[in-house]
């Protein structure tokens, strides 16, 4: 377990790092993948708008998403003598425009198209079919006709890096109408139909919810000698329950220092005790919080939440997928505020909010990382005498099980001080440098409050959304040019207050 270098007021942090003090790579895993709703919102000009905008300033690899499989993208159907017709041209539009700006998908294999289902019962608002397929066979025969079909279109080597996850949060009664025994077996065809087009393409589960099953999944596998190449499951940090869609349950963001981060740190102890204990670990869903209604999603605290879980899982999973980087999110049908609380890291009306900033600043970082002592924060330098420091308070103010998330994060929350920080980089090149500073935090680039400010409007008129977006647009605080003398130190403090995240770079001129 990480230690925690907090400050009480009147104390100074002190972050030390020497530009010659390198520890490797940085390990980059918290851009791997990101998520999205479904697939069907994946045609839309303003989900595709959008995630191009979140690729270039957060440059994440793969995505994942419900519903391929959903009567929505026409997918399957069978004709009178109950003989199956494939069709991807819903498919083939989304997966073309995912590699035309270089995000390569993260395949879930779900959910039922309803003439291949055994039942009726369906989940969300877009009524995804959660029972197992009427014949097997002909599911396998779906994956494997399927999985030709993208070999055919975009090439062995191209398909061969992708992932192929079977199924979503089968632990769950919404998600999956079957049993853990019946789960194994929908994977295990698929498995069957993927390995048949090319054994090397790799395939995972369980996909579970609360990092569930991932021993008896891999026992599964072992014991019957059924192929599986990656362990994936989900966590978020909120106390009670799964699945609540319209956020009517309420929410209470833990209080365990090692919520979401702690089950990937015992997933990844589960995995090296297993009979195949080099598994990827993919944590293919995680937040704060599980519910489309939470409004922790557009505070300003969830900035320094995702930095604080990321920096303590460390290299224990091989990615961590946040859900989800857009509002355009339709479980619970289309939202009518502008602010809902939604998982994205941008709003319907593409406002960055301050979960935003913390990828973004994340891929700013170099690819050396520096070697450094402080547990909040990371130091990197890019190969050309270009220092970056990212660092970050992390608080939890919730008042604990008596007020649900939904009554406390709506509201206007003034973050209290916590001290001064203390920057010290030596080692650098004599010369001039630009210092750039740019923040996150109560009041900074935290679109939620601005519009806590307006009185909370339904909707927001064009100009209202200009001023947000002008207001929250991420440029730096502070801009100043320095001068590094023959003893090549940089010193700066910086005041900071409850869950402040600042990164610094240092570009040599």
């Amino acid at each position: 377990m990480l230690g925690v270098s907090l400050n009480a007021v009147g104390q100074t942090r002190e972050i030390k790092i020497n530009v010659n003090e390198t520890s490797g790579n940085l390990n980059t895993m918290y851009k791997e993948c990101i998520g999205a709703g479904r697939a069907n919102e994946g045609l839309r000009a303003d989900w595709q708008q959008q995630l191009a905008y979140v690729k270039k300033e957060c440059d994440f690899k793969y995505i994942r998403m419900h519903g391929l499989l959903t009567d929505d993208m026409a997918v399957y159907k069978e004709d009178k003598n109950g003989k199956p017709e494939y069709n991807y041209m819903y498919i083939d539009a989304l997966f073309d425009y995912l590699l035309s700006i270089d995000v390569k998908p993260f395949v879930e294999l779900g959910f039922m198209p309803s003439q291949l289902a055994s039942g009726s019962k369906t989940i969300f608002w877009w009524r995804g079919n959660v029972t197992p397929p009427k014949d097997y066979d002909k599911w396998q025969a779906l994956i494997y006709n399927l999985t030709k079909h993208w070999t055919e279109r975009y090439g062995n080597e191209e398909v061969k890096s992708w992932y192929f996850e079977v199924w979503n949060e089968p632990n769950l009664d919404g998600f999956w109408a079957g049993t853990q025994e019946e789960y194994f077996k929908l994977y295990n065809y698929a498995v069957k139909g993927i390995k048949a087009v090319n054994k090397d393409y790799k395939v995972g589960g369980p996909a579970t919810a609360g990092a569930a099953w991932i021993p008896e999944m891999i026992a599964y596998c072992s014991t019957n000698n059924v192929p599986i190449d990656f362990a994936s499951t989900h966590s978020y940090g909120v106390k009670q329950g799964f699945l609540d869609e319209f956020g009517n349950s309420g929410t209470v963001l833990s209080k365990d220092e090692m919520a979401v981060s702690g089950d990937i740190i015992n997933s990844r102890k589960q995995i090296a005790t297993s009979s195949h204990p080099n598994l990827e670990l993919h944590y293919t869903e995680w937040s704060a919080s599980y519910t489309p209604s939470d409004p922790i999603h557009d505070s300003y605290h969830e900035a320094a939440y995702i930095l604080e879980k990321i920096k303590q899982v460390g290299k224990d999973a091989n990615s961590m997928s946040y859900w989800v980087f857009t509002d355009i999110f339709e479980e619970a049908g289309p939202r009518f505020t502008p602010f809902h609380g939604g998982f994205g890291l941008v709003t319907i009306q593409g406002i960055n909010k301050p979960a935003f900033y913390s990828y973004q600043f994340m891929n700013k970082l170099g690819k050396t990382e520096l070697k450094n002592n402080d547990n909040r924060s990371w130091a990197s330098t890019d190969g050309k005498g270009n220092v970056q420091l990212l660092f970050w308070d992390f608080t939890n103010t919730h008042p604990g099980d008596s007020v649900n998330n939904q009554n406390y994060y709506i509201k206007d929350l003034p973050a209290k001080p916590k001290g001064k920080t203390n920057v010290s980089v030596n080692g650098l090149a004599k010369g001039n440098y630009k210092m750039n500073v740019y923040k996150v935090g109560y009041k900074v680039n935290d679109a939620h409050t601005d519009y806590i400010a307006m009185g909370r409007p339904d909707e927001l008129t064009k100009a209202q959304v200009k001023e947000l977006k002008d207001k929250n647009n991420g440029a730096p605080i502070l801009t100043e040019n320095i001068t590094i003398k023959k003893d090549g130190t940089f010193t700066k403090v910086f005041d900071l207050r409850e869950n402040d995240v600042y990164f610094v770079e240092l570009v040599k001129i």
